[in-house]
């Protein structure tokens, strides 16, 4: 199966972010796409068991994650911004599991904060449906089994460099007014 790129060029004026780091940003995306296309052609044809079958199939989840995340990404921002509906399931469940909204923003804006770079998702684990505002480092690492991204923030520094230099509170702040709640609402089991 051949994974094509989504178009995010809606995202260009975006409030916030140039549209320099918008097309840098997108382009990175379309190289994870591009990889995961060359893995998934590459191991159709290599033996079963060798050196480059096992780093083909140690590299696919970097690949695949940066691909899959990035669009979640991309897919929760908005130039139209809303704040939270407090009648959805969604803001019900974050409130249920974090005491309030403001100590689940709280808790997400000082993950995002952390030295490191990597993603900042909310997740929902699917027996339970409780929530967690998990670090992921990497595209690899860190991942909660048995969970759904909601939320996904990205926190590698092209994401907000060109824009922010070190800023990356400043960033956050422009992250959280761009949030497209409806897009994570349909993400909620």
């Amino acid at each position: 199966m051949t994974y094509e790129n989504k178009n995010f060029e809606n995202l260009i004026g975006l409030p916030g972010f140039s549209e320099q780091l918008l097309k840098n940003h997108i382009t990175l995306y379309q190289g994870y796409v591009t990889n995961v296309n060359k893995i998934g052609e590459k191991s159709e044809t290599i033996e079963i068991g060798s050196l480059e079958f096992a780093e083909l199939k140690r590299r696919f989840g970097w690949e695949w994650n940066g691909m899959y995340l990035h669009e979640l990404y991309f897919g929760n921002l908005t130039k139209n911004f809303q704040p939270i509906n407090t009648d959805s399931e969604l803001y019900k469940k974050i409130t249920e599991r974090f005491g309030s909204y403001e100590n689940w923003e709280k808790d997400f804006r000082a993950t995002g904060a952390m030295r490191g770079i990597g993603w900042v998702i909310l997740t929902c684990e699917k027996s339970t449906g409780r929530m967690f505002n998990v670090w992921i480092d990497e595209h690899n690492t860190g991942h909660l089994a048995g969970t759904t991204p909601l939320l996904v923030m990205d926190v590698f520094e092209h994401a907000f460099m060109l824009d922010y230099g070190t800023k990356r509170i400043d960033y956050i702040e422009t992250f959280m007014k761009n949030i497209d709640w409806s897009a994570v609402e349909k993400r909620v089991l």
